[in-house]
């Protein structure tokens, strides 16, 4: 046996007021919304809304369309069904409504809604009436002229939301852009419509307007105004580019209208997420609003429209660049994040970051395509650590050397071929340093022997080599270099410790499978300590000196300390300590 559904109006509209609408306050952008397309259902070009507060109550006339007897019982007794969709269930293009769930939303704020109705086509008033435990009237109604009262007295505990202030309040936010006249309690509410529509002869004084409605708006006076427009989306509209640093993890909201109707002040997903530097006042006629019309439903064409909007930022990047150089470098030192990030897939954006946008190099800051042209053969590492530890050194051996290991940096480094194919930049292997330094004479080198076969065993057990180099700086007296290679080893070293014995064997095969490349204590000889350090001949001071030294070179170089690393720092600095304390007799210095 078929049967009809049967609804629990409470049911639904505590769903409503739950799940769907955020606040009760969306009531009146609901009401207005049925009385805008009510006038534009009437097709006479005119028309007027009113919304009264008195003796407690909410009233909202208008002179639209109005309903027949028939079309009050069909469409205000039934969930879900609106005038507003053609006969294939779409909805019709210049309605703003289209689920037939609005009126309900009345019923967040009062337990009765009285609607009063005279239709446009003839027929008699009608008053509707409906309760919110899912009752409902119809009678005679009292309506000299076509068009809907819609009257709600509030329940108990909501009468601050039907109060004259906050009814004109909740008009100003959700109707004032709205091309048909609004009032309330006298008081006009819409005005000349979105402000970046408003015609004005002089560019100057637009801006100064634009200004100050993102001043009223944001609390902010903006960068620069961008001017927004996507056809296929019926979307017009105004980007302001924020003046301070914002975090880029946090995601742009905006603030959106559906043909001139306030849909809601923190919209998000309308740009793509690198642009972050950015709060949109936009109107938008061919948008889909979710049912409970506070975001946008994610199509096709929301994705179309989010690219093209990301194509104006980019387009007013680029003519920034080519228009006023000193205001770009002013907003690169406000936003360069969010232009990394679009240069990362942009080459017109890549060339501007190339050109105007600063990196940490050895040399000081300086663009790529400056250091490109002072070290044309030049390096960059992936780690700011490896960057600090190494620009003094490599750039005192004339080894040009940039930080990239800063978010999106070496993505953009390693992407500068595919806008010029000269680009000779390569990664820093730290170990190449030392082919840059001088080596020492076969005479020194040969006396040396006896100290480096002493120092290697220092650290023999720390897997590190010892060698005696000529490089600048001076004041460095050790420089611990680890190559690529040598830095993979020893990970797999410290993950074969962690695992369980299956992995160990596997693991060490690994380990076992790739060349020895030790790391590499440098000693510098133009260093006076560390000549004097060379010129030890007591195997237990040598030992002390070589392995303070170490720990000095992995503490200066930022390098991870291990537990065997640790240990080995503290043991030196207490037998140094011991030895310098001691008198002649027993060995301490002279």
């Amino acid at each position: 046996m078929e049967q009809a559904f049967q609804v629990d109006l409470r049911g639904v509209v505590d769903l409503l007021s739950r799940h769907l609408y955020s606040s009760p306050r969306v009531y009146l952008r609901e009401l207005l919304q049925n009385a805008v397309d009510a006038i534009t259902a009437r097709g006479e070009g005119q028309g007027s809304i009113a919304v009264e507060t008195a003796d407690g109550a909410l009233r909202i006339h208008d002179d639209g369309i109005g309903l027949t007897e028939d079309e009050v019982h069909r469409l205000l007794a039934t969930i879900g069904r609106s005038s507003k969709r053609d006969e294939l269930g779409f909805a019709r293009h210049d309605f703003l409504g289209q689920f037939g769930i609005g009126l309900l939303s009345a019923f967040l704020v009062a337990d009765e809604i009285e609607v009063v109705t005279r239709s446009a086509r003839g027929g008699a008033a009608v008053r509707w009436t409906g309760l919110a435990d899912g009752r409902y009237r119809v009678e005679p109604g009292e309506r000299d002229e076509p068009g809907t009262t819609v009257t709600l007295r509030p329940r108990p505990g909501a009468a601050d939301w039907v109060s004259p202030a906050m009814a004109g309040d909740l008009a100003d936010l959700y109707g004032s852009l709205l091309p048909v006249p609004i009032t309330v309690d006298g008081r006009q509410v819409t005005g000349d419509g979105p402000p970046w529509l408003a015609r004005h002869p002089d560019p100057g004084r637009r801006r100064a307007a634009l200004e100050a409605y993102c001043r009223e708006l944001y609390g902010f006076t903006p960068f620069d105004v961008i001017d927004l427009e996507v056809p296929e989306a019926g979307l017009t509209g105004v980007a302001f580019v924020l003046p301070q640093a914002v975090t880029p993890t946090g995601r742009g909201t905006h603030r959106v209208y559906l043909r001139r109707m306030l849909l809601a002040e923190k919209v998000e997903g309308l740009l793509p997420d690198w642009a972050f530097f950015v709060r949109c006042v936009v109107d938008a006629g061919e948008l889909r609003p979710t049912a409970g019309r506070e975001a946008l439903y994610d199509d096709e064409l929301l994705d179309t429209t989010r690219q093209a909007l990301g194509e104006s930022l980019r387009e007013w990047l680029v003519r920034l660049a080519e228009t006023d150089p000193a205001r770009l470098r002013a907003f690169l030192g406000l936003h360069s994040l969010g232009v990394k990030a679009m240069a990362v897939h942009d080459d017109d954006l890549l060339r501007i970051v190339d050109r105007w946008l600063e990196f940490e190099t050895s040399a000081g800051p300086m663009t790529l395509a400056e250091f490109r042209r002072r070290h044309p053969d030049g390096r960059y590492t992936a780690e700011v650590d490896e960057f600090r530890r190494l620009s003094a050194v490599s750039g005192a051996q004339g080894v040009g050397l940039v930080n990239g290991g800063y978010v999106y940096d070496i993505e953009i480094i390693e992407r500068l071929r595919d806008i010029d194919p000269d680009v000779r930049l390569s990664r820093l292997d730290p170990a190449e340093l030392t082919t840059h330094f001088g080596v020492l004479d076969p005479a020194t080198e040969l006396s040396l022997r006896p100290f480096l076969a002493a120092a290697r065993r220092a650290v023999d057990r720390l897997g590190c080599e010892v060698v005696v180099r000529d490089f600048d700086p001076a004041s460095l007296p050790a420089l611990y270099l680890t190559s690529r290679a040598a830095r993979h080893q020893e990970e797999l070293r410290q993950a074969r410790d962690l695992a369980d014995d299956l992995w160990s064997d596997v693991l060490g095969a690994l380990e076992n499978a790739v060349a020895t490349d030790r790391p590499q204590l440098v000693l510098n000889h133009r260093n006076p300590m560390a000549r004097r350090v060379t010129s030890l001949r007591e195997d237990g001071l040598i030992e002390l000196a070589v392995q303070a030294l170490y720990g000095q070179a992995l503490l200066l170089g930022h390098h991870p300390l291990r537990a065997a690393d640790t240990a080995v720092l503290n043991r030196s600095f207490l037998g140094l300590l011991d030895w310098a304390t001691r008198g002649p007799d027993h060995g301490g210095p002279r």
